[in-house]
C-alpha cells in the first residue's frame, strides 16, 4: 500500500509517499527532482503499523499536502504581478521561519520577491501594511498582548503595542483574520519590528534610493481613534 502526496507553493515544490510493507513502514520525502530521503521504521504488529500509517498520513493533510502526483510546478514571476490583497499575503508567507531569532534573514525571501515588482507595486505594499496595522490599533487588541497590556494609570508603550501588531500581521492571512475579530487571540509577549522596513528594504534595493512613503492611514499607536473611544488618546 502505497501513497503519494505533494506540496507547491511560493516556496516550495516538495513530495512526500508512505508505503506500509507488512509491518515496516517506508517514507520518502524531499523536493520533486532532488535525490529522496527514505525513512523506515518496523513496528510489532499490524494494527501498530496501521495506526501510524494513517497518522502520519492525516499529519500531512493537516500541513497542506495533497495526495496525487505534483503537476509541473512553475516559479512566481513577481516582476509581472500587480499588488493586491492575495499578492501581499502571498509575500507574507515568503517568511522563513526556520530563520527565527534573525529577523532579517526571516524577511530576506519577501524582501527578494517585492523587490522585483514595480515601484508602485511596493509602495502600495506599505499602504496595505498600514491599514492591516491599523486595524489592529484598538484598546480592545492593546488589552491582551501580555504583561504590556494597556490598563489605565499603567505605563504603556505604543512601540511595544505596534510591535505586537506586527507579529499578527507577519504570521499570516488566517491569524491575522481570526486576530482581528477575536482580540483576545493577540499574541502575548511577542513582537516582529522587522515587517515594518520591509517595503523600504525592497524599494531601496530596487531603485537604489530611499524610501519616502506616506500611506493613507497611519499605523502609530493611537491613529485609530475609532478604536480607543474611550482613552482621550488621540
Amino acid at each position: 500500500m502505497r501513497r503519494e502526496f505533494y506540496f507547491q507553493d511560493d516556496r516550495s515544490n516538495k513530495y512526500w509517499t508512505i508505503e506500509l510493507q507488512g509491518l515496516e513502514l517506508v517514507t520518502t520525502n524531499g523536493r520533486v527532482g532532488a535525490q529522496p530521503r527514505e525513512t523506515r521504521k518496523v513496528f510489532a504488529s499490524e494494527p501498530e503499523a496501521q495506526k501510524e500509517f494513517e497518522k502520519l498520513i492525516a499529519s500531512k493533510i493537516r500541513s497542506g499536502y495533497l495526495e496525487g502526483t505534483a503537476p509541473p510546478y512553475e516559479s512566481p514571476e513577481w516582476s509581472n504581478m500587480t499588488m493586491s490583497e492575495d499578492v501581499f499575503w502571498r509575500l507574507i508567507a515568503l517568511f522563513n521561519w526556520k530563520k527565527t531569532g534573525d529577523d532579517d534573514a526571516v524577511i530576506e525571501p519577501a524582501i527578494k520577491a517585492l523587490a522585483q515588482m514595480s515601484e508602485e507595486g511596493i509602495q502600495e505594499f506599505e499602504d496595505l501594511l498600514a491599514e492591516k496595522l491599523y486595524a489592529l490599533d484598538t484598546e480592545a487588541h492593546a488589552k491582551e498582548i501580555g504583561d504590556n497590556a494597556f490598563l489605565p494609570g499603567k505605563y504603556f508603550s505604543p512601540d511595544w503595542f505596534l510591535y505586537v501588531r506586527c507579529c499578527v500581521v507577519a504570521n499570516g492571512r488566517e491569524f491575522y483574520e481570526k486576530v482581528l475579530a477575536q482580540p483576545a487571540k493577540m499574541p502575548k509577549d511577542m513582537e516582529f519590528e522587522a515587517i515594518l522596513y520591509l517595503a523600504s528594504s525592497a524599494f531601496e534595493r530596487k531603485t537604489g534610493r530611499g524610501f519616502d512613503r506616506s500611506s493613507p492611514v497611519s499605523y502609530e499607536t493611537f491613529s485609530n481613534a475609532a478604536g480607543w473611544p474611550e482613552t482621550g488618546e488621540r
